[in-house]
């Protein structure tokens, strides 16, 4: 299909990255056509194309970030950078014959949920569809999250945040701040640091930041994981079972001492200035924010051309910033290392339910959703990736084909019954709800003592899974329709013409 092509479809999918595309590969195994991808951007792979900074690479071990039905036996290194990831995503679209249901150019701006047609109003930039299913695959980690600085505006520099990197820009020579420590700046300030200036890190607060090794994966051993695909899936279940053995840690904070033991001895090798280590031990509990890996992080920091600044920004000035002791740092570029805006997406505001409010209107800066997929109010949305489906200790490749094969299952159901509708009970979501809420208490980010992207406004815990992955495996290994109140249709299909 041409993007002027079928309007009203079955099913619409908003974003292309590995959720969207996992679920248009599924789609397609179930013989379903009727569909098309909204993608904003010009071609797939969401924050794998996104972030495109000088070092950007995945945080969970490549073995693991792939489709459990499309490992891949080529990566390189045993964390596998963002050109390789977002390579491996567009060979997959291509294996399994997805362009011909993607739109690019299609931001979704508005979707409204019609009783009378039982459909989806979308709006996009490129035009209009209808739906009868909408399936959320926007991500968490989708729009920037730049602080609101006083005077930025005045800035004559250049300033970029790091998922929408300039590359045109060239640092050589420059007088550089960058702005937050999170998991993108540990990866790109190593990267850049040898070729500024000099650079000023204004840092909020340390992170807690381990030894990563990243060794390279020979072509002898790709080519063995080739040629024996039983290999490879016993070094990837092998590789889970570790990564899932840290979720007790987050659950039990004080079992976290013993990784702050570890993080603690990798400042002191790395740092031998003692006044700039005190600067970067953190003074909370390990996972309460993302646990970080780097060996090149410290030794970063240790040159003579970076100065860590933990005072606060009071203001840009047209060529620099000034701190909160009254010290004045020029700068001719600004780069925001400061995430995403996580607790409150922009896409929670642009959908609305059968009552005619948002999503963001609805949670009321918590987002609450059963199985961190549906929500009472919102019939025939599913969302990949929703509330309190991050993971801190794995992968969320995991999570997201878990809540595909959900997805297939409801829609399954929905098909064999001809039904029109499925939204969840208000009695299922608030037992569910309740329930992440006490698995939540007393771990490390209610006890960990942090402010951090994972809790929103209200002081919840609303983006991670508190619990292992298996556990959410088994949670949603079965459709109950119990969960839901269903709708058959109220305009029945007019009967096919009887054969002469």
């Amino acid at each position: 299909m041409s993007d002027t092509d079928q309007r009203d479809v079955r099913i619409a999918i908003a974003g292309a990255g590995l959720s969207g595309l996992g679920m248009a590969i599924a789609l397609r195994e179930d013989g379903i056509e009727d569909f098309v991808v909204l993608e904003r951007a010009g071609d797939l792979g969401g924050t794998w194309r996104d972030n495109s900074y000088p070092g950007c690479a995945c945080d969970i071990a490549s073995v693991l970030y792939s489709y459990a039905e499309e490992p891949n036996p080529a990566w390189t290194r045993a964390f596998a950078g963002q050109p390789e990831i977002w390579a491996y995503m567009r060979d997959v679209a291509r294996r399994h014959d997805v362009a011909s249901h993607m739109r690019y150019g299609h931001e979704v701006l508005q979707a409204i949920w019609s009783d009378e047609s039982e459909r989806w109003q979308i709006r996009t930039t490129a035009g209009d569809f209808t739906a009868e299913i909408l399936v959320s695959a926007t991500g968490a980690l989708a729009d920037p999250a730049i602080p609101d600085l006083p005077g930025l505006e005045r800035f004559t520099g250049r300033v970029f945040h790091s998922a929408r990197w300039e590359h045109d820009h060239d640092l050589t020579g420059r007088r550089v701040a960058v702005v937050g420590t999170g998991a993108s700046a540990i990866q790109f300030v190593p990267e850049i640091q040898p070729q500024v200036a000099h650079l000023d890190l204004f840092q909020r607060t340390p992170p807690w930041v381990l030894p990563r090794g990243n060794p390279a994966i020979s072509p002898s051993w790709q080519r063995r994981f080739r040629r024996h695909p039983k290999l490879l899936s016993w070094v990837r279940r092998s590789v889970f079972s570790v990564y899932e053995s840290f979720h007790y840690g987050f659950k039990h904070p004080s079992v976290m001492k013993l990784a702050e033991r570890r993080a603690r001895a990798h400042i002191a090798k790395q740092v031998a200035d003692p006044e700039l280590r005190a600067k970067l031990i953190p003074d909370y509990r390990l996972g309460c924010k993302r646990v970080l890996g780097s060996d090149a992080w410290y030794p970063a920091l240790c040159q003579d051309n970076v100065d860590v600044i933990t005072a606060g920004i009071t203001e840009v000035t047209s060529d620099g910033i000034v701190d909160t002791d009254g010290r004045r740092h020029e700068v001719d570029t600004i780069i925001f290392g400061t995430g995403f805006q996580v607790t409150d997406t922009p896409f929670g505001h642009r959908v609305r339910g059968r009552n005619g409010d948002t999503l963001a209107e609805r949670w009321q800066g918590s987002m609450q959703a059963h199985l961190g997929m549906s929500v009472g109010g919102f019939p025939n949305l599913f969302m990949l990736l929703g509330p309190n489906t991050g993971l801190g200790h794995n992968s969320v490749l995991l999570m997201i084909e878990a809540q595909i094969a959900y997805v297939r299952q409801a829609l399954r159901y929905r098909r064999e019954h001809g039904l029109a509708t499925l939204e969840p009970t208000a009695e299922a979501q608030e037992r569910y709800v309740a329930q992440l809420d006490r698995q939540t208490e007393g771990s490390v980010w209610t006890a960990g003592g942090c402010l951090s992207w994972y809790v929103d406004k209200t002081g919840r815990n609303s983006t991670l899974w508190p619990d292992s992955v298996r556990a959410y495996q088994r949670r949603l290994a079965r459709f109950e329709i119990g969960d839901y109140t269903t709708e058959l249709p109220r305009h029945q299909p007019a009967p096919e013409p009887a054969l002469a």
